[in-house]
C-alpha cells in the first residue's frame, strides 16, 4: 500500500509542477508567450524581463507555492519520504510540463518551495547564500547554482551530524543540484565568457 501512496505522490506532484504559472500569468497580463521571448524559459527570471517586476514576483511566488503544496501532499501521504519524492516530481513537472509541450522553466523557484519542508534550516541558509550572491554579483544564474549546491552540502553536513538517519537525503539533494545546474549550462557558459546578463541589465 505504501508504494501506491508513493506513486500517487509522484503523479500529483508532477501534475502540479506541470501547471505553468509563467505561461498562465503572461496570458492573463496580455504579455508574450514566455517560450518565444528572452531565454525561452517559463520561470520567474524570464517572466521578470518580459512582464516586469509584478509579473516576475507573481510567477516566482506561484512556482514556490505549487512546490510547497506538492510537498505538503507528499508529507500527508508518506511523511518525510513523500516530501523528497514530491520535490523531485514537482520540479520535473515544472521543467517538462505535460500541459505545455514539455517546455518549462529551469526549476529554481520550485526548488525553493520543495526543499523548505524536508530540510528547513538548511534551505533557509541556502536561500540567504543565494540572495547574497545575487545582490553582490547581480547574476541570478550564479545565485541559483550557489543555492542548490550549498543546500546539498548543508544536507550532507546535517546527515553526518545526526548519524545518517536519512542518508538518501544526500543523493537526493545532489540530484536536485545537478539537475538545476545542468539546466543552467548555457548560463554557466556565458558566465565563463563574461557575457551573461546581469539582473536589470538590458539586452544588447
Amino acid at each position: 500500500m505504501i508504494w501506491l501512496k508513493y506513486i500517487i505522490t509522484a503523479v500529483v506532484a508532477y501534475l502540479l509542477g506541470s501547471v505553468s504559472v509563467g505561461i498562465i500569468t503572461s496570458k492573463l497580463m496580455g504579455g508574450p508567450n514566455l517560450r518565444e521571448v528572452g531565454s525561452g524559459n517559463t520561470g520567474a527570471t524570464n517572466a521578470l524581463r518580459a512582464l516586469g517586476k509584478k509579473g516576475g514576483i507573481i510567477v516566482f511566488v506561484g512556482d514556490i507555492l505549487k512546490a510547497l503544496i506538492a510537498s505538503l501532499i507528499g508529507r500527508a501521504l508518506c511523511g518525510h519520504d513523500g516530501e523528497l519524492i514530491a520535490a523531485v516530481f514537482v520540479i520535473a513537472g515544472h521543467i517538462w510540463p505535460v500541459f505545455f509541450g514539455f517546455k518549462g522553466g529551469k526549476g529554481v523557484s520550485c526548488v525553493c518551495g520543495a526543499i523548505h519542508l524536508p530540510y528547513n534550516p538548511q534551505a533557509v541558509i541556502a536561500y540567504v547564500i543565494a540572495l547574497v550572491v545575487i545582490c553582490v554579483t547581480k547574476y541570478v544564474s550564479l545565485g541559483s547554482c550557489c543555492l542548490v549546491l550549498s543546500f546539498a552540502i548543508l544536507v550532507t553536513i546535517h546527515e553526518a551530524m545526526v548519524g545518517f538517519t536519512c542518508w538518501y537525503g544526500i543523493p537526493w539533494a545532489f540530484f536536485l543540484a545537478a539537475l538545476v545546474i545542468w539546466r543552467h549550462h548555457e548560463n554557466i557558459g556565458r558566465l565563463l565568457k563574461g557575457t551573461e546578463r546581469k539582473l536589470g541589465e538590458k539586452k544588447q
